[in-house]
């Protein structure tokens, strides 16, 4: 009656069978003889009082253990997540019936679905994956994406040639990055720099006890080694090392603007510095030049504040040129964010295949770094 032709007699079926379905006696017969599929149609119905009998129905099928392999194994979760809904109860009811769902994934329920992600048609494998990245509890995360390929299978979706496909793999990337970084943030603010003491504001450019001087556009900057050296490798080498600078009294730096210098040398003297969005590109450069790697990631931080649609794939190019990793996984989430809107938009799919392998490798950091709330990882 579910599939009438009648909309009439399936409305009255779907409601019937919502009754039922909220006595768990009669929750696994109504699945197992063939009531979960018809259901889930029914919920494209443009009919509200269908589609909200159909979604009741579900709600309480989705109550007992037994049925949720299958709900998820046919694409229910995704098409709770997809449909269209149009009156306020139904979307009410379907947020419960995820929520619901999302409450049982666990014991002998996760188990069957990790068999089935192994096992089973590539179609089933790949909605198990979806189901599980939107539904799983975060401390399950690292065992289901990265012991048991749930990870693979996803980006196998974000590399289909189907939009629909490449749409349900970056949404459900995006909720998994999420989840993980409620647990160990990563890149959320840029770091304290390494404890260590700083000369202070007052001998920025000062030519007390001034042992070096730096010519940047003609000009001389003052500085002195001792706090050059316990800023980075890349001054030690200078230093210490067998490049010419290491006894120079004078040393040309032709490459970096005054002021981007300035500011570059007062993060090295005061451990902390402004930088504003339109010098931040070019500061991120010269610390990526001199190994300054908490300046760096100050800059990163900085940047990350100014992507858009328009900019993430020169973005994303600027974190590749300078080893802006920080940068890099922002702009990894912007697009999975945005991918909607960023897949009409020319060269989308090959930004999309270039970033493939640092998504993989940003997942596999982020899904096994120690959760501080549980030991067991």
């Amino acid at each position: 009656m579910l599939q009438s032709p009648d909309v009439q007699l399936r409305e009255m079926s779907a409601f019937a069978l919502g009754r039922l379905a909220q006595d768990t006696h009669n929750q696994a017969g109504i699945a197992h003889n063939g009531g979960l599929v018809p259901l889930l149609k029914l919920l494209d119905s443009k009919n509200g009082s269908l589609q909200h009998n159909a979604a009741f129905a579900l709600y309480g099928l989705a109550d007992n253990e037994d049925n949720l392999s299958d709900f998820i194994r046919v694409g229910g979760v995704q098409k709770l997540q997809d449909g269209e809904f149009i009156v306020q109860p139904t979307k009410d009811c379907v947020a419960k019936t995820l929520k619901r769902l999302e409450e049982k994934i666990h014991g002998r329920v996760l188990n069957h679905l990790l068999y089935l992600m192994r096992v089973a048609e590539k179609a089933v494998q790949r909605r198990v994956a979806l189901a599980l990245a939107h539904l799983c509890c975060p401390d399950d995360q690292r065992m289901i994406f990265i012991d048991n390929n749930g990870l693979e299978l996803l980006l196998g979706l974000l590399g289909s040639t189907s939009p629909k496909q490449q749409l349900d793999g970056a949404v459900a990337l995006y909720g998994l990055a999420n989840k993980a970084m409620s647990l160990s943030p990563m890149d959320a603010a840029p770091l304290s720099p390494t404890p260590q003491v700083y000369l202070g504001e007052q001998y920025v450019n000062n030519a007390t006890l001034s042992d070096v001087i730096f010519l940047v556009e003609g000009r001389r900057f003052y500085a002195h080694r001792i706090c050059l050296l316990a800023s980075s490798d890349a001054f030690r080498a200078m230093f210490d090392g067998g490049y010419r600078e290491k006894d120079a009294r004078d040393i040309e730096i032709p490459n970096i603007r005054w002021e981007v210098f300035e500011l570059m040398m007062r993060f090295i003297y005061t451990g902390s510095v402004d930088v504003s969005l339109d010098k931040a590109q070019d500061v991120l450069r010269a610390a990526d030049q001199y190994l300054l790697e908490p300046l760096k990631r100050l800059c990163e931080y900085t940047i990350a504040q100014d992507i858009s649609l328009d900019n993430v794939a020169s973005m994303y190019e600027l974190s590749e040129a300078f080893h802006a990793i920080s940068l890099r996984h922002k702009c990894i989430l912007f697009i999975l964010e945005h991918f909607n809107k960023l897949s009409a938009r020319p060269g989308h799919s090959h930004l999309i295949q270039r970033i493939i392998p640092e998504i993989r490798d940003y997942f596999a950091k982020a899904l096994v770094k120690p959760n501080p709330h549980n030991l067991r990882w």
